[in-house]
């Protein structure tokens, strides 16, 4: 690369990262006063004409300042591909919260997912293997209206599963309770309750139809499991204030057999990859950029993480909070799936032993009687 080349690219990296922090169009006497100082505004000026000509930036105005396009946001990104800086404080968050010692491994994903949505300000997506020696610890009952009943079973992985119901007559509060309870008993095989001729027959019915559902949901294994998090985030951002373009992007972890394609494109890459701009304009336009990074379970890509956010994002310190999280998620993960003898699945059944064959337990059975 020629100096001038050299030169010119640095002028657009900066004027980029002052986008960034700012979100204002930037203009050359703004460029000068931060960090370009042995410029002069004409020369810069010289720049941006070039830098416009090619693609790279765009006026709204003609006395305005330059709005960098997808084309410099994706420079942007690929300069600080290798970027693996974390501050210590984003470092002893993830430390302290994905450190621990659990079985629960649905709410230990959720947790954590949400962590890094915290930090980083973005929507946050995650695919899951699925995890054996699981079993069903409770269900939770819930009237959602009309003869509809909503049925939430919650395993001991804290995997939460659920099924819409409907009633054949309408059932008080108490009936209801009492149909939680037998689910309990067939559960637990503990202190039976004690039920009318007709909340018998609802509650036997039922219990069969939301574990037969169950298992078929669990054994059926055609795709990831996911788990979502921060979609309000976005709000916080401008480019997302138009509820069109806020829906369009959202679409894409909405609708999995959107983001399905790219998350596959990372798992199988093994590695992490972003999409700037108009990279989406097939799944869901240009208002957005996603980054993605596979983690493992001892060596093993297992799961994809992503992030969702603005095409104006800070690239270079999300690489570093997004490597950081997918390091300490892999490291804990493969601890606990050992602790705890537990098997995955992961690519449309597959499995992946970790000191035991996988199974499905519908009962707690060391607590049966």
């Amino acid at each position: 690369m020629s100096r001038k080349k050299d030169r010119q690219q640095k002028v657009l990296l900066g004027l980029v990262e002052l986008f960034i922090e700012t979100g204002r169009p930037i203009g050359s006497n703004t460029l000068k006063e931060h960090g370009f100082e042995s410029l002069s505004s004409a020369t810069i000026r010289n720049y941006f004409a070039q830098l416009e000509a090619d693609g790279f930036l765009h006026q709204q105005h003609t006395s305005g300042g330059r709005i960098p396009t997808d084309h410099a946001f994706k420079l942007y990104a690929l300069n600080h591909e290798k970027a693996d800086h974390i501050s210590s404080a984003d470092d002893l968050f993830f430390d302290s919260l994905l450190k621990k010692e659990t079985k629960e491994l649905g709410i230990y994903l959720q947790q954590g997912l949400e962590a890094l949505s915290e930090v980083t300000g973005c929507a946050a997506f995650l695919t899951s293997p699925r995890f054996d020696q699981d079993f069903v610890v409770d269900v939770k009952l819930l009237h959602v209206g009309g003869a509809r009943v909503l049925c939430a079973v919650i395993t001991d992985f804290g995997m939460v599963h659920t099924e819409l119901l409907y009633t054949p007559k309408k059932l008080s509060k108490f009936s209801l309770q009492r149909i939680e309870e037998y689910f309990r008993f067939r559960i637990t095989q503990r202190d039976r309750p004690k039920l009318s001729n007709d909340e018998s027959v609802i509650a036997t019915q039922w219990y069969e139809e939301v574990i037969l559902r169950y298992i078929v949901s669990y054994t059926n294994y055609s795709h990831e499991d996911y788990v979502k998090s921060g979609f309000h985030k976005l709000l916080k951002q401008p480019e997302f204030h138009d509820p069109a373009v806020l829906a369009k992007s959202l679409s894409l972890f909405e609708e999995t057999q959107k983001i399905q394609p790219l998350l596959a494109e990372c798992f199988k890459l093994g590695e992490m990859k972003f999409w700037v701009g108009s990279d989406l304009e097939t799944f869901i336009g240009d208002a957005c950029s996603v980054i993605a990074i596979p983690y493992k379970i001892q060596s093993k890509v297992v799961g994809t993480i992503a992030l969702l956010g603005p095409t104006r994002m800070n690239y270079g310190k999300l690489f570093g909070q997004l490597k950081a999280f997918a390091n300490y998620l892999s490291e804990n993960l493969t601890k606990n799936i050992y602790t705890h003898k537990i098997s995955y699945r992961v690519e449309q059944g597959r499995v992946a032993p970790a000191g035991k064959s996988h199974h499905l337990l519908i009962e707690n059975q060391g607590e049966s009687s």
